[in-house]
């Protein structure tokens, strides 16, 4: 029983000298950086465009996909990285199986997982997608799979801020950072 004990207190230390080395106390990403919805793209275009936004960024999710739950729980779920993506974008989740109507944002209605498959070629998940606010995809700005951390999702964000994305692909942009470090 000792053992056990020892074995979570030293799990315990781990998790908050880990959550010390990120930088702030967890917050729900459900709440803190998703925006709300009612499902009509179109409208959340010029919801966009009032609030300053420079994109919208959508994550393109399934609720039994384990890299979208670590994102959740490891990326999304940092202060930093959700002050700075509300700051900059309206932030978006698509159920790539999700049968719910939503209107597009050319303003045709149609499903979450329609949206995902056939409007924008979603295959795997989670997708991190940035549409402009003509809600264009934007080129380039497009991530598949979990990232490696906060870092290098806030560097994905920094990429379209600073619209680097007209120079240069996100892959190169990382390396640059990466070796400026």
């Amino acid at each position: 029983m000792m053992r056990l004990m020892q074995r979570l207190g030293l799990g315990l230390v781990f998790s908050l000298v880990m959550l010390a080395a990120q930088g702030g106390t967890p917050r729900d990403p459900g709440r803190y950086f998703f925006d709300q919805t009612l499902g009509d793209f179109s409208e959340e275009l010029e919801t966009a465009r009032q609030d300053g936004k420079k994109a919208i960024l959508i994550m393109f999710e399934m609720d039994e996909c384990p890299f979208c739950h670590r994102m959740k729980q490891t990326v999304l779920n940092q202060p930093e990285i959700q002050d700075y993506f509300k700051q900059h974008f309206l932030v978006l989740s698509v159920d790539i199986e999700g049968d719910v109507e939503i209107t597009d944002f050319k303003g045709h209605l149609t499903t979450e997982k329609d949206f995902a498959f056939k409007g924008n070629r979603v295959r795997a998940t989670p997708v991190f997608a940035f549409f402009d606010l003509n809600g264009d995809p934007i080129k380039g700005a497009r991530y598949t799979g979990a990232t490696n951390g906060p870092e290098e999702f806030q560097w994905f964000g920094e990429y379209v801020v600073d619209e680097v994305f007209r120079e240069m692909s996100f892959t190169r942009y990382k390396r640059a950072r990466q070796q400026a470090n």
